[in-house]
Parts: structure tokens; C-alpha cells; sequence
């Protein structure tokens, strides 16, 4: 057997290793080494390389920015930030048709400029804003719907763990991947919204209502999301104006964050201790991932995979855009299945090299961070994505009383929003790249 045949095989049992509940980062590092052990025929090499491999990785200085921009988001829920932005964005739109729900998509976004991560979001969002819905009188499937589909927000509005693993991966530039994150997050903000809206006029039934808010009541609930934006405009805008690095700007938006959960009563010696564990867990497993995935695609590099694929597609006659909408395509499935981060340190060393060998037209490093804009979109598709997107399973497990059925029905609208949004970036590549 070829190494192209074996790395080949190798895909479907890592799918079937998953399927079965090995861990993520255990069944590729796992398959990999395997692998490897197939091609060099002793176990030696990858013994020895598997000591440097871990050194190189977890010494790399970028990925210091996860465990910071994790302890952001644990602040953050300490600090009272998600319930001071929904209910901020509900004091002005609430009493609208579909307005607490338009709320929540609101503070899914505002959390997810501090926070990084979409199941994160997903989950303390829905523990602020699944009793409100449920108060206003909105049925559960739209209810757990539209806080699965929020919370995406969290990984596509900057800061995003997921966008400095890639541009590790790439070796692309990690406050310009941010900035053009960002159009692109606002917009599927947009699109949930106008989801909403359309659902409130077809089935008004199942869509409630809130009484108006008092003038100063709206005002009062605005300032206290002050330090939200204060802590997004002086983290991302300040690693892209250069006056600090990611890593450093990571750590300033901790030290920010956690100053505003302790003003705000959030912050103790006892809750500082489960915040910091809580980021040593998350960390701990995205590192394991990492690992796993950096033997497995060295696995790979072995194997001469990723340039056999690159010769065949570029050498095929395909129109660029086809490979890229088959690549697409591909995440959105794999997305049903597996995390947003695995995916992404999975695939990006077998598909860049394929993209990049193609002419899209456009000078590399824009092309490099468009890709990178339009896998994340993608990606965070396949987890609201029926039967078994990830954050659906996040939320409704939340919402006992609710049938994942009626979460499937309810989510559908606004993966065809997705779907839209993913066409219009496609089409008009310029919608990322302007900022650059």
C-alpha cells in the first residue's frame, strides 16, 4: 500500500475513532502515529520525533493568546457582561416583533467580541436569555434556535481562537485575519436578524412580546455595557494599530475583563481559582488537539498527501471555484461532526496547498486570509447544522422541555441565511479583503 492509499484509509477511521468517542486529539495523534510507524516500518523516528514535535509546538509564543483569550471569557461570565448586553439590547428592541429574540443575537455578538469561542457563547448566553424567551412567550424551537445560531457569533466576531490557530497553520498575519473577520461577523448578525423578523410575520404564534421600556431604564442598561466595548476597541483595535502584539493584547483584555468582573462583585479569591481552572482545562484539551493533529499531519507530509492532491486538482482542468465550493462543502459535513478548532488543524495542511496552487485572481495573502474567513464561516455552519451540529446539543440540553426536532425545524432558517451570506462572500471576495 502507497502512502497516498494509507493516509487515504486513515480518514475513515479517525471519522470512525470519533464516531465512537475516542477523544479528538487522542484519535489523531493515534492515527498518526500509526501511520507513521507504516511508512518508516519501527516505531523509532516518530518516538524520537514525537518529543521535538511537542517541544516545537508548545513553544511556539503565538498560542499563548488561547489561554488568555479563554480567561476573557470567563471573566466575562463572572463579570455579568453577557446579562448586562442582553439586557441592554432588550430594553431597546424587546417590545418589537421578535425583538427579544433579535436581543439575543445582539448579545451573542457583543459576548463574542470578548469571548472567542462558540459553544462558550452558546452556553452562557442561553443560561441569561433562555428563561427571558421563554417569559416573553416564544416556543422552544425558535428559542433554542436562535441561541445555537448566535452563539456562532462567538467565533466570528474577533477575537477568535480559531483564526490564530489558522493563521499559525498559514503563517498569515493574526490582527489582519481579525479585521476581516469582522464585516463578515456583523453581517451573519445582520442575517439572524432579518430571519427573526420574517419568522415573527409567518408564525407570530409562537413569537411573544414585552411591554415597552422607560426611556432612562434604556439608557441605564446601555452604560453598563460600557466596558465591553471599551475591552473590544482596545484589544482589537490595538493589535492592529500595532501598538501591542496578539498575545499582549490577549492579556490586556484579561487584565480588562477581570478588573470589570471584580467591580462588578464577580470576581473573588474563590471564583478567580475556578476561572483560572476552567481555562486550564479548555486549554489543556485544545493543546491536546493540537498535538494530535501536528502528528497526524506530519502523518501526512509523510505520506505526500497534501502535494498529490495539489498536483491532481491543479493539473484536473476544474475551475478554481468549483474546487473551492467542493472544499466548502466538505466542511460543512465534517462540521456535523467535529469541532470547529479540529477541523480546522485537520484539514488546512491537506486543502491550503490545494487552493493555493489555483488561480483565484487575487495577490496570495489576500487569498490566504479570504480562505481562512470563508472556512471559519463554513465551519461554524456544520455546528448548527442537523442532525448533530454541536451547538444545537449545547443548547437544548439546556432546554429540557424542548424536542430536538422542534430545534432542528428552528434552526433551518438560519443555516439558509448561512448559506446566503457564505454565496455573497464568495461572490465578492472584496467584502473581506477591502480592509487589508
Amino acid at each position: 500500500m502507497s502512502g497516498v492509499e494509507l493516509a487515504a484509509w486513515s480518514f475513515p477511521i479517525l471519522l470512525l475513532l470519533i464516531f465512537v468517542r475516542v477523544p479528538i486529539g487522542l484519535a489523531m495523534l493515534v492515527c498518526g502515529m500509526a501511520g507513521a510507524w507504516v511508512i518508516y516500518g519501527t516505531a523509532d523516528p516518530i518516538l524520537n520525533q514525537l518529543k521535538q514535535l511537542t517541544y516545537s509546538t508548545f513553544s511556539n509564543y503565538n498560542l499563548s493568546v488561547i489561554p488568555l483569550f479563554l480567561l476573557m471569557g470567563q471573566f466575562a461570565a463572572l463579570g455579568g457582561l453577557s446579562q448586562a448586553l442582553f439586557k441592554a439590547a432588550e430594553a431597546w428592541i424587546g417590545h418589537r416583533k421578535g425583538g427579544v429574540a433579535m436581543a439575543a443575537i445582539g448579545a451573542c455578538a457583543g459576548f463574542g467580541a470578548i469571548c472567542g469561542s462558540s459553544l462558550a457563547t452558546a452556553a452562557t448566553m442561553g443560561q441569561v436569555a433562555l428563561p427571558e424567551l421563554k417569559r416573553a412567550g416564544y416556543a422552544g424551537g425558535i428559542s433554542t434556535a436562535t441561541l445555537a445560531a448566535g452563539g456562532t457569533l462567538g467565533i466570528l466576531i474577533p477575537p477568535s481562537v480559531v483564526l490564530v490557530i489558522y493563521a499559525i497553520l498559514t503563517e498569515q498575519n493574526i490582527a489582519k485575519l481579525f479585521l476581516a473577520a469582522f464585516v463578515p461577523g456583523v453581517l451573519a448578525a445582520i442575517g439572524y436578524v432579518i430571519v427573526i423578523a420574517i419568522y415573527a410575520r409567518l408564525k407570530p404564534e409562537e413569537v411573544g412580546s414585552m411591554a415597552p421600556v422607560p426611556m432612562a431604564q434604556r439608557w441605564k442598561a446601555t452604560v453598563k455595557v460600557w466596558p465591553v466595548l471599551t475591552i473590544f476597541l482596545v484589544v482589537v483595535g490595538g493589535i492592529y494599530l500595532g501598538y501591542f502584539t496578539p498575545t499582549e493584547g490577549a492579556a490586556v483584555g484579561a487584565f480588562g475583563t477581570g478588573l470589570a468582573a471584580w467591580a462588578a462583585g464577580g470576581l473573588n479569591r474563590k471564583t478567580l481559582v475556578a476561572a483560572v481552572l476552567g481555562t486550564a482545562v479548555a486549554t489543556g484539551m485544545i493543546f491536546m488537539i493540537v498535538l494530535g493533529a501536528g502528528v497526524y499531519n506530519t502523518f501526512l507530509a509523510l505520506s505526500q498527501l497534501p502535494q498529490e492532491a495539489a498536483s491532481l486538482v491543479s493539473g484536473s482542468g476544474l475551475s478554481p471555484m468549483v474546487v473551492l465550493v467542493a472544499i466548502l462543502v466538505i466542511y460543512v459535513i465534517l462540521g456535523c461532526f467535529m469541532d470547529s478548532l479540529s477541523m480546522i488543524l485537520l484539514t488546512i495542511p491537506v486543502f491550503f496547498p490545494v487552493v493555493t496552487a489555483l488561480d483565484f485572481g487575487m495577490p496570495p495573502e489576500h487569498f490566504a486570509i479570504w480562505f481562512g474567513i470563508l472556512v471559519l464561516i463554513v465551519v461554524e455552519v456544520g455546528l448548527i447544522t442537523p442532525p448533530v451540529g454541536m451547538n444545537l446539543f449545547v443548547i437544548n440540553s439546556m432546554a429540557k422541555d424542548v424536542p430536538i426536532l422542534a430545534t432542528y425545524k428552528g434552526v433551518l432558517p438560519f443555516v439558509l441565511s448561512d448559506f446566503v451570506r457564505t454565496a455573497i462572500l464568495v461572490a465578492f471576495p472584496v467584502i473581506v479583503t477591502f480592509v487589508l
